[in-house]
This record gives structure tokens, C-alpha cells and sequence, in this order.
């Protein structure tokens, strides 16, 4: 029986799942860190500076098995994650880990063949034809242009880790085909996806009628999409929490004046694909350089602390904890330790919905957007289905309520409902 392969490449988690002729889906299941069955398989990748092949290359590690050897490691390695927001950097050429070059493509292929492994482990071999879910607008593209340069370095990364056929499809429109699995009756539905680095849109018309159509397309009124999301909140609490710990805000003596901290380390510091870099020789070298001289050397020496032993991992972790318990109550307490360093403060959802609202703001605009250009009002639309992370965050769901209304949202299977849309996608090939 012929399958079909669906794999949603995300900034922080990834998923696989195959359909087959009869129309069913089924994900791919990876072991986590907490030795329990996930069906994501998190985006990152940790080489080894300890073990090393007979060719002296690093032994590199992707998914559950890269959290697995990062956290016995003690900082030892080097760990990169959310790496598909780099895809339309034309600025990232290579990297250098260890002594060896890597291009942003290769490491994509590292990801997307230990993924393809894994999951034939679990599901048996599935061929080399794939489609793959791609956002509407990358991170950081200024244009189509930029767009085609990060679809092409995809197609690139996919086709070294083992596929011979690649095909893209946005990421909304796979959930469409998920969300639809279920659907009895005609709608126009606006489809909302939130990754770790994209939120996408589709207005799509689904049901019965659109599944008797030959060419489906037509059913697809219009996408859109913004350089905004679970990260982009993520980054906002490591700037109002974690950041002022670890220096932002201080001073430091130079040539006679008073000089503020380069605000640009925090920033690198509260993106999750610019944090592994900061552990290179410019910057580790500039804040030697600048300690001494600091007003409040404490806090230089925990961001010191936290580059030298690559604790980005474990501030995303602590970052990402006080980011859910904010979506169900409406205070946290942020934690994050690592001897010496330590951060505990209370955060407020207030707060938090303060630092995030330009990001809400331009995503609401994207939704106004996409209405307008189709010229179709918040009543027109049948239903709304809201998938992803970030669709739990109580900011991004009241712009949906409140043009649309709480009774008209749907959801289920946050994390998976793409590669299974993905799978159902590739059937229809």
C-alpha cells in the first residue's frame, strides 16, 4: 500500500506522520528526554565535544537524543536550536563548530535525516517522496525573493537527508486538510497556525462541496503570514526578566566616560537562534574586556556564565514554563538556576501582555489583512481554526474572539494537526 509522508520542520518542534489509501494518518513517535513517547521531535542539534569519530569529525545529535546528552554534558558541546528562522538570512554563510564549517543547510539535513530515521524506526521504511510544510512568510524575509531563497535552501536540506521528491505546501492550508477530515457541511474557515517563529493564515472554503472539486486550489481564498511568534514572546520576557539580571541597563567604565551594556547581546540573547553564536571569540573576548570596568560585575559574570556553558536550552525551558503557566493563570514565578546564577521573580500576566503587545498588535494586522484582501467581513467566516503553541496564549485568542466570537473557534491537536495535513496533502499527489 502506497504511503505518504508529511513532515511539519518547525522552529522548535517537528512531526512526521504517513497516510495511506485509506485516508488515515499516523504519526511518528520519538522517545523524549523523560524517556516517555512524543509524537514531536524537538528542532535542535548538540555536537559533542568530547566524542568524536575515527575521522575526528564531532559526534552530532538531533531531537529528543540532543536534550538527552546537552543536559549531561554541563555546557561542554555546543547546542543549536530554532534554526529555521535563519532560513532567509542571506547574512548566515556557515558556522564553525569545532573546527569544522557547516552551512545552514547542512545542519537542516542533520535535523531532517535523524527525524526520517527515527521515524522508520517507529513506522517502517515510507519511501523518499515528501511534502513538507513551509510558513507563508519566512522569518526575517523582506520579500517573495526572500522567501524562494529560504524555500530553495529547504528543498536543499531535504533532499541531502534522503528525499528524492519534495514538494511545499503552507502550513496553514496542511491543517486545513486535517481540520476538514471531520467536516460534514460547507464553511469558510480562516485557519491559524502559530509556530515558534511564523503565525500564518489561510481563508479557506472546506467541506463537501470543496472535496468533490478536481482542482482544490480555488477553494484557497488567499494566505498571509507575520515574522511573529512563540519566540518572538518567548524574547520578551527574557528582555524584562532575565536580561536586567545578566546586565542590560548597567554601566561600565571606558577611556574616561560611563557606557551603557551593548543592548544588541540581549537581543541576540532573547532569540533562540542567535544565542548559540554568542559563544564565539568577538563576543566572549568584548565581555572580558568590559568586566572589570562594569559597575555591577556580578552581573556580567552570569552572562558570562551562561555563554560559556551554552545555557540557552535551559533558559528557553524556564522561559517557555513561565510562558504556559501565564496562558492558564495569571501569575508565574520564573526560575531559572545554574549555580552560580540564579533569576525567581513573579510575573504578572498584565506585565506579560504589556512587553507582547506590538507582537499581538502586527499579528491582529496580518488577520485584518488577509480579510480585507478577500474582501470577506468577520461575519462571512463559518469557523476559525487555531493550531499551534502560541494559540493557547490568552492575548492571541481574544483577537480571534473578539472578531469572530469565542462560539465560531476550533482546535485540537495543537502540536500535530500540520503533519498530519501534511501526510493527507501528499496522498492527494
Amino acid at each position: 500500500m502506497r504511503k505518504a509522508v508529511g513532515i511539519d520542520f518547525g522552529t522548535t518542534n517537528s512531526a512526521l506522520a504517513v497516510a495511506d489509501q485509506s485516508g488515515s494518518s499516523r504519526l511518528a513517535t520519538f522517545q523524549s528526554e523523560e524517556e516517555s513517547a512524543l509524537t514531536t521531535f524537538r528542532s535542535i542539534l548538540y555536537f559533542s565535544a568530547e566524542e568524536r569519530g575515527a575521522d575526528r569529525r564531532p559526534l552530532i545529535m538531533a531531537g529528543p537524543d540532543a536534550i538527552r546528552k546537552y543536559l549531561e554534558a554541563d555546557g561542554k558541546g555546543r547546542l543549536m536550536q530554532s534554526m529555521k528562522s535563519h532560513l532567509s538570512s542571506r547574512s548566515f554563510t556557515h558556522t564553525t563548530i569545532f573546527g569544522r564549517s557547516y552551512t545552514l543547510d547542512d545542519l537542516i539535513t542533520i535535523i531532517l535525516r535523524k527525524l526520517r530515521e527515527a521515524a522508520e524506526k517507529d513506522l517502517g521504511e515510507f519511501g523518499r517522496k515528501v511534502v513538507i510544510g513551509r510558513p507563508v512568510h519566512f522569518v526575517g524575509a523582506r520579500d517573495l525573493d526572500d522567501d524562494d531563497f529560504a524555500l530553495n535552501r529547504l528543498k536543499l536540506a531535504a533532499e541531502k537527508a534522503g528525499f528524492e521528491e519534495v514538494r511545499f505546501e503552507f502550513e496553514p492550508v496542511a491543517a486545513a486538510y486535517q481540520y476538514e477530515q471531520n467536516l460534514d457541511h460547507d464553511e469558510l474557515v480562516l485557519i491559524g497556525d502559530f509556530g515558534g517563529g511564523t503565525s500564518d493564515f489561510s481563508l479557506v472554503r472546506l467541506g463537501p462541496t470543496a472535496r468533490r472539486e478536481q482542482d482544490k486550489r480555488g477553494n484557497i481564498l488567499s494566505n498571509d503570514g507575520v515574522g511573529i511568534a512563540g519566540d518572538a514572546l518567548d524574547g520578551e520576557i527574557v528582555m524584562a526578566v532575565v536580561a536586567p539580571r545578566l546586565g542590560l541597563g548597567s554601566h561600565y567604565r571606558s577611556m574616561g566616560k560611563l557606557l551603557p551594556m551593548p543592548s544588541w547581546l540581549y537581543q541576540k540573547l532573547s532569540c533562540w537562534h542567535h544565542v548559540s553564536f554568542l559563544k564565539d571569540h568577538q563576543t566572549t573576548s568584548l565581555l572580558t574586556q568590559i568586566r572589570p570596568q562594569s559597575l555591577e560585575q556580578e552581573k556580567i559574570d552570569a552572562l558570562l556564565h551562561i555563554i560559556w556553558n551554552d545555557l540557552g536550552y535551559k533558559l528557553y525551558r524556564s522561559t517557555e514554563r513561565a510562558k504556559v503557566e501565564l496562558s492558564n493563570n495569571g501569575m508565574s514565578l520564573f526560575f531559572f538556576k545554574d549555580s552560580p546564577v540564579e533569576i525567581r521573580e513573579k510575573v504578572r500576566r498584565i506585565e506579560f501582555e504589556t512587553w507582547i503587545q506590538p507582537a499581538i498588535s502586527r499579528i491582529e494586522n496580518c488577520v485584518e489583512r488577509l480579510l480585507e484582501r478577500c474582501h470577506v467581513k468577520p461575519g462571512d467566516v463559518d469557523s476559525v481554526f487555531l493550531t499551534g503553541g502560541s494559540a493557547f496564549v490568552p492575548a492571541v485568542r481574544r483577537i480571534f474572539k473578539r472578531k469572530f466570537g469565542a462560539d465560531r473557534l476550533r482546535g485540537g491537536e495543537e502540536l500535530t494537526t500540520v503533519a498530519r495535513g501534511l501526510a493527507l496533502r501528499a496522498l492527494a499527489e
